[in-house]
């Protein structure tokens, strides 16, 4: 792993698919856990604007059996506005960064069978010569609302914090803070990817949650494994949503009605080593 991943004239900087796995458990007032095999995008966004042929066998704002859409992210533009990218490139400008000038890698749940449904996305930003500026996790809830948590000069590898504003689970209170540490391994970082996002309130852990995988470029043969595997991939996602909501119904976990969406879209923290 390295902290200066040189992307910007890089022939790695093609689309990457990674096969890994989604673990999540509960400590209280139930203890409760699941793991489950997936697969994730890892796209170099700045990359597919200049060159959209570099998409290769993903189907770029299009129908395919796998594909990616602009308006699942950020403000919901679509490629005439610019796309997701020109979301996040305008919310890293009215926070004030503009040394993010390098590649920008977006790592998200594809479309599958024309479905989509993205619990959370995590863009990486890049300075110029390589090195990771700041990493912005997007989360999406069940009510078709969005938050973008903003990690300013992140390291890989280093705990980051945040507090939590933004309601995702019934099951868990607007309160307390994410705890999320990012690791990228091998040349470049695209050898494997592996995130972990734990939820903490005032009495400590509540959730333990992350998903890692090995990362391969897209192409012909990684896509056929991947929707042979998980033909249902994103419909699955929700499916396990619903299902553990279930469970922890059953388990007498306590219910919070949803309050209101933060006033703010974006909300920003700083590692604690700057």
């Amino acid at each position: 792993m390295t902290q200066a991943m040189h992307l910007t004239a890089s022939p790695g900087n093609v689309p990457h698919i990674g096969f890994g796995h989604v673990w999540h458990t509960r400590l209280r007032p139930r203890r409760h856990r699941f793991v489950v095999p997936t697969f994730f995008l890892l796209l170099p966004m700045r990359t597919l604007r200049e060159r959209p042929e570099s998409a290769g066998v993903l189907a770029l704002n299009r129908a395919g059996a796998m594909s990616f859409r602009d308006t699942d992210h950020g403000g919901g533009r679509g490629p005439q506005q610019g796309g997701a990218l020109a979301w996040l490139e305008a919310l890293l400008q009215a926070e004030g960064i503009t040394d993010a000038q390098g590649e920008i890698w977006l790592q998200c749940y594809p479309r599958v069978l024309g479905y989509s449904f993205k619990p959370v996305s995590f863009w990486y930003c890049h300075r110029a010569d390589g090195s990771l500026r700041a990493i912005v996790a997007e989360v999406n809830n069940t009510f078709g609302e969005r938050h973008a948590y903003l990690l300013d000069r992140p390291r890989y590898g280093q705990e980051l914090q945040a507090r939590k504003v933004f309601h995702v689970s019934p099951f868990c209170t607007v309160d307390g803070g994410y705890r999320f540490e990012f690791r990228r391994g091998g040349a470049e970082g695209l050898q494997s990817a592996r995130v972990r996002i734990d939820y903490h309130d005032a009495e400590g852990p509540v959730l333990l949650t992350g998903m890692a995988g090995r990362l391969e470029p897209l192409n012909a043969a990684s896509r056929h494994r991947a929707l042979w595997r998980y033909p249902l991939l994103t419909l699955g996602v929700m499916a396990r949503i619903l299902w553990n909501a279930l469970l922890l119904w059953l388990k007498q976990v306590p219910f919070y009605t949803k309050p209101q969406v933060p006033a703010s879209p974006v909300s920003r923290s700083s590692s604690s080593n700057h």
